[in-house]
């Protein structure tokens, strides 16, 4: 039986008469990188400060390690480490200097300050103070600080946001090796596919609030599934012709679609020019994970 880290219920959340996020069913399993994507604006940040407990829902409920948040929420809460959107941290202060003020506050041990500041490799600019770190290094400050104290669970929302390639770089590497190192479970929302797809092996996606896809990367990939590209004249009968023989025809940009189930492209190529049609181009195409998420999430009409 699969352990769920995260679980949610019809989690929804009302502002007035706009609904921010609409009766979702998340599942995160024990050690797993969870990428939870969409726009900006799809009710990502919502759903996470929905978990966190920074806001109530209007209605559904969300479990954490398998236990109900309206009920045990100081308990779980203890077990959870977050960042979200931004690090927070005093300027003047040095790398162990912020570490240590968060260290207090959650109780925890002194030795923890120098083993998060191994793990995301700061140890040699520690006492250094803060306002002078590159955005790359704020944010490993920022996973440090969500990692004292033991936690089994880690919410980052949108880690990368504003990074150049090389934070980016670093902070992708940092995320993959917490799972084996530290066996904590990760959840990262994102806009961008092409970096949770560089992290995660199990994605959540979400749109205007609606849940659309949720499961493993390959199984958004095997959506992927080959067109037929044909460009033929005129157009408008060639289409006709297709449906009439049963074929599943998309029009879009001059172009006829035809969905590729054991096709042949020279036989159709055959047919359509023993019919009188004029084809001028013919390929086979598959559509990349960006697009089937653009598709998911409107981006692609």
């Amino acid at each position: 039986m699969n352990e769920y880290v995260i679980e949610t219920k019809n989690l929804t959340k009302q502002f007035s008469n706009f609904t921010a996020v609409n009766k979702i069913n998340l599942k995160v399993e024990k050690g797993q990188i969870y990428g939870f994507l969409g726009p900006n604006g799809a009710g990502k940040s919502t759903t996470i400060r929905m978990l966190l407990g920074l806001i109530k829902p209007t209605e559904g409920k969300s479990y954490l390690f398998g236990k109900p948040m309206e009920s045990h929420s100081i308990n779980l809460l203890r077990k959870v480490g977050s960042m979200v959107e931004s690090p927070s941290y005093y300027g003047n202060l040095t790398a162990k200097e912020n570490l240590e003020i968060t260290r207090k506050i959650l109780d925890a041990d002194k030795k923890e300050i120098d083993k998060v500041l191994k793990i995301v490799d700061l140890t040699k600019w520690k006492n250094e103070r803060v306002k002078k770190f590159s955005l790359g290094m704020k944010q490993r400050l920022g996973i440090a600080q969500a990692l004292l104290g033991n936690k089994e669970l880690l919410i980052l929302d949108e880690p990368t946001n504003g990074l150049d390639p090389s934070g980016i770089h670093e902070i992708r590497d940092l995320i993959i090796s917490l799972p084996e190192m530290l066996g904590v479970t990760v959840l990262i929302s994102s806009h961008i596919l092409s970096e949770v797809e560089l992290m995660a092996t199990q994605v959540g996606i979400i749109n205007r609030g609606e849940l659309l896809f949720e499961g493993p990367l390959r199984e958004l990939k095997n959506k992927s599934q080959s067109e037929i590209c044909i460009g033929v004249s005129p157009i408008s009968e060639a289409e006709r012709y297709l449906l009439d023989k049963n074929y599943e025809v998309d029009k879009k940009n001059d172009r006829l679609f035809l969905k590729k189930e054991d096709l042949n492209p020279g036989l159709i190529n055959k047919e359509l020019v023993f019919q009188g049609f004029e084809v001028s181009h013919i390929s086979e195409e598959n559509k990349s994970l960006e697009n089937i998420f653009l598709e998911l999430t409107g981006g692609i009409k």
